[in-house]
């Protein structure tokens, strides 16, 4: 009984485990075209998951396995955040996936052994955990945007991301390798401990350091490292793109936080530099390249890499106000993803996808609510106020400006500027422009309730977004304190 006890805070994870082996068998024997029973199963286990992390939330930090696993308040918010993710995109796709043949077992089953590798990650405290979780998240993703085997894009799409995935996995695993060789561990505490108390080998150690950071900057889509983040969202199906553009950023910020702030903080003087490098360019490309694009996930893709700039311009700032800024920016960059991705989704039809700037021609015409949904999507991504991007922009240029990087927040705040043209071209096509389509728009009850809760929540959070930006900072605050 003593051992089941210890074995509580990982609970979540072995339901999950469970409950994806049962949905596999269930979903191999009963006969059911529109997977409703799979589906409801899926979104049962997740409300499940959700009700687990609460009732085994304990306070302080809890280690299993030899501290290879940590259960603090960090990694039960991000959790959290996950499970509603997964839960809010199934929503979406379900009715988009139905028409085109795509919602099938596999691709819910997928779905959740996607998330169950974002919790090993976010709850990784070894560098061997934190590998297993994310080859366990970036299989699943492989495997979820090549689903559509008769689309040659989809096809292309999976193998770009295959082989740049593998050369980045392949690049940590040896950046690993020699962190091991210098530090003589693994653990995430311990090799934060031994470089605290000097190594031998110091150039061994720098070398690692950037072959790890170079496989973090792949795995949040950096520049240089950022060539699969568009082909990846234009070529795979629109519910592909949102799972691939949600919830696993908030894996990438654990990951990046584990690694660099909790195990190599005493080196930060090294990583801090190369991630200006990174945030400048990824703001630069993404913004600029944004401008370019007439496709829509094209051009939500180089503002996903812009935004990845600004959550690194967070990190950078070396202190926990600038950590939790970071985790706020990487919250609110996920609902803002969903909404957007969303729309695209509601607004194809069978034969025909919404994916091109001209589809929002003149949609306030053919539905005014949609269209003003959207319009606080852009404005929050833009970073317009009163919207909760606007606040996730400010809480992070707040931190960098306190830690002493002034070129920096200047260098932010033009790209953002720069950023602000191509989300607003979207504003004025829906509301200026006349509709090439007249086609009504006719939407699940469900998804429709739940992109107006999605845009309203931009609204919302941006009004009042002070008990959110809390429970990052006292999250990130909480977990550093107890770990050092």
């Amino acid at each position: 009984m003593n051992y089941l006890s210890t074995l509580l805070p990982a609970s979540t994870e072995i339901f999950l485990l469970a409950m994806v082996c049962a949905i596999l068998i269930v979903d191999l024997f009963v006969a059911d075209p529109g997977k409703t029973l799979t589906y409801l199963l899926v979104q049962l286990t997740l409300l499940g998951c959700a009700l687990i992390t609460v009732a085994t939330h304990q306070q302080g930090v809890v280690y299993l396995f030899h501290k290879m696993f940590v259960d603090d308040l960090m990694s039960d918010v991000l959790k959290l955040l996950s499970y509603l993710a997964i839960s809010v995109m199934l929503v979406y796709s379900r009715s988009y996936l139905m028409v085109r043949g795509l919602f099938t077992g596999e691709f819910m089953v997928l779905a959740l052994f996607a998330l169950l590798g974002m919790m090993v990650m976010i709850s990784a405290s070894h560098f061997l955990t934190l590998y297993l979780g994310l080859e366990l998240l970036s299989l699943s993703l492989y495997a979820m945007v090549a689903l559509q085997r008769d689309s040659a894009t989809a096809t292309e799409a999976a193998m770009k991301y295959f082989i740049l995935g593998a050369l980045a996995s392949g690049l940590l695993l040896y950046g690993m390798s020699m962190l091991y060789g210098a530090t003589g561990s693994l653990e995430v505490a311990a090799v934060s401990d031994a470089i605290t108390h000097g190594v031998q080998n110091k150039q061994l150690l720098v070398f690692g350091l950037v072959f790890i950071v170079s496989g973090l900057a792949f795995k949040l889509g950096a520049v240089p490292f950022h060539m699969w983040v568009p082909d990846v969202y234009h070529g795979a199906p629109t519910a592909m793109t949102m799972l691939v553009g949600t919830a696993p950023k908030l894996a990438a910020f654990a990951f990046v936080m584990r690694i660099l702030v909790e195990g190599l903080q005493p080196l930060m003087a090294h990583w801090s530099g190369m991630l200006v490098i990174l945030a400048v360019l990824s703001m630069a490309v993404g913004n600029i390249s944004a401008i370019a694009q007439t496709n829509l996930k094209r051009m939500l893709a180089y503002s996903t890499i812009a935004h990845m700039g600004f959550l690194l311009l967070g990190v950078l700032s070396g202190d926990v106000e600038g950590y939790g800024s970071a985790m706020f920016y990487a919250v609110v960059y996920v609902l803002m993803s969903l909404g957007g991705f969303g729309m695209i989704m509601l607004l194809s039809r069978e034969g025909f996808e919404a994916d091109t700037l001209n589809d929002f021609k003149g949609l306030n015409q053919r539905s005014p609510w949609l269209a003003f949904i959207m319009l606080l999507l852009m404005f929050s991504m833009a970073g317009v106020p009163p919207t909760v991007g606007f606040y996730a922009k400010f809480a992070v240029l707040s931190a960098v400006v306190n830690a002493g990087h002034i070129p920096l927040a200047v260098a932010a705040v033009l790209f953002s500027l720069i950023g602000a043209f191509y989300y607003l071209r979207i504003v004025k096509l829906m509301y200026f422009d006349t509709p090439e389509s007249h086609v009504p728009i006719s939407i699940q009850p469900d998804s429709g309730l739940l992109i107006s809760a999605n845009g309203l929540a931009v609204l919302a959070l941006g009004i009042m977004p002070g008990t959110l930006m809390s429970v990052c900072a006292v999250s990130v605050r909480q977990s550093l304190l107890l770990v050092h």
